[in-house]
């Protein structure tokens, strides 16, 4: 025999959402009696539960009023720094919630295989916490819907879920108005990975701002992944053009970090003929020579919040269901070091 079986299951919670034409959590909700479900489509569901003979997984249930609460933890971010930080605010709120974490990792900043996430699930997880980009990643999401599950977002908005972030446009504008106010007209930009959302809102806040700036900026942007790797590559391209920038703001702090390095390797003076920003605030930007000017982006507050909330969903206390983004902002901060000065 080859390939592998799949043992038969019975009747699950994502079949009686499709014969009633409702969500998972919808389902969830009439099986624990939660209110805010309107009197004829609980009466629906319930005939849909009878009909196809649905029994709960009372085990799972259990595990929603019992005082532990299993969280899965499914995170791919190329950036070592930005995750180290999350993951400490992730296992600081879980250790005074008495929750208990289930991590999944992703390899070289893909969403883990769909065998994974099940795995995960079959640990008879409560709720999931997602990390930037896996928020937005819609197949990851598609399988935890399937599965019922409550979930929450760092750094993205996505429907029917908690969504917990900063607003990147305007902490990119505040980093692209302070170098212009420092008096630099060409810039550099080097864009995060192109199909998450704080990537695009943050290249829109440097464009709003060079277009808020009287005139005569100009700009070169180029693309990068959020790696250290990309940094070099990025930091090549624009330090080698015909004009350079003077002044270059990276989408994250590894990546500035990179354009450092090779100003360095080109015996640029950072910031006398070079000036660097980055974007997180992490441990990056404080380790390296000199340390960055950059966008403190509340890493561990975002995951704190991210997971408080997550709880309340699971315990009865948001409005997961409704099929609509619960939406948190935090404030970020412009942080001035000694990469940042007036171009020569």
């Amino acid at each position: 025999m080859t390939g592998r079986q799949r043992r038969p299951r019975g009747v699950t919670i994502i079949d009686v959402a499709k014969q009633a034409g409702v969500s998972p959590m919808t389902v969830s909700r009439v099986i624990n009696g939660d209110a805010g479900v309107r009197d004829e489509v609980r009466a629906h569901v319930r005939e849909v539960i009878a009909t196809l003979n649905y029994t709960p997984n009372m085990m799972a249930r259990s595990l929603v009023t019992s005082r532990e609460i299993r969280i899965g933890v499914i995170y791919s971010n190329p950036s070592a720094a930005f995750m180290s930080e999350l993951l400490v605010g992730v296992f600081e709120e879980a250790s005074t919630r008495a929750a208990q974490l289930f991590l999944l990792k992703g390899e070289q900043g893909r969403p883990p295989a769909r065998d994974a996430i099940e795995g995960l699930i079959a640990q008879r997880i409560a709720g999931v916490l997602l990390a930037p980009p896996l928020g937005e990643a819609k197949a990851v999401r598609a399988i935890l819907q399937e599965a019922g599950l409550p979930v929450a977002v760092i750094g993205g908005v996505v429907p029917d879920a908690v969504c917990v972030g900063i607003d990147n446009a305007r902490a990119a504008f505040d980093m692209t108005r302070h170098l212009i106010a420092l008096g630099h007209r060409r810039l550099g930009f080097v864009l995060g990975n192109p199909d998450q959302s704080a990537s695009i809102a943050r290249l829109a806040g440097f464009r709003a701002a060079v277009d808020a700036a009287d005139g005569g900026i100009e700009t070169q942007v180029v693309h990068g992944d959020y790696s250290y790797a990309s940094g070099l590559i990025a930091g090549e391209e624009l330090l080698g053009s015909a004009n350079p920038p003077t002044a270059i703001f990276a989408s994250n702090d590894d990546m500035a970090a990179a354009i450092v390095s090779v100003a360095h390797r080109r015996h640029l003076d950072v910031p006398a003929d070079l000036t660097v920003a980055g974007f997180d605030d992490s441990t990056a930007a404080t380790t390296l020579w000199p340390p960055l000017t950059t966008i403190h982006q509340p890493v561990r507050a975002l995951a704190t919040e991210a997971l408080q909330r997550l709880i309340q969903d699971i315990r009865g206390g948001g409005t997961a269901g409704d099929g609509q983004p619960r939406v948190t902002i935090l404030d970020h901060q412009l942080i001035e070091r000694d990469s940042t000065a007036p171009p020569r």
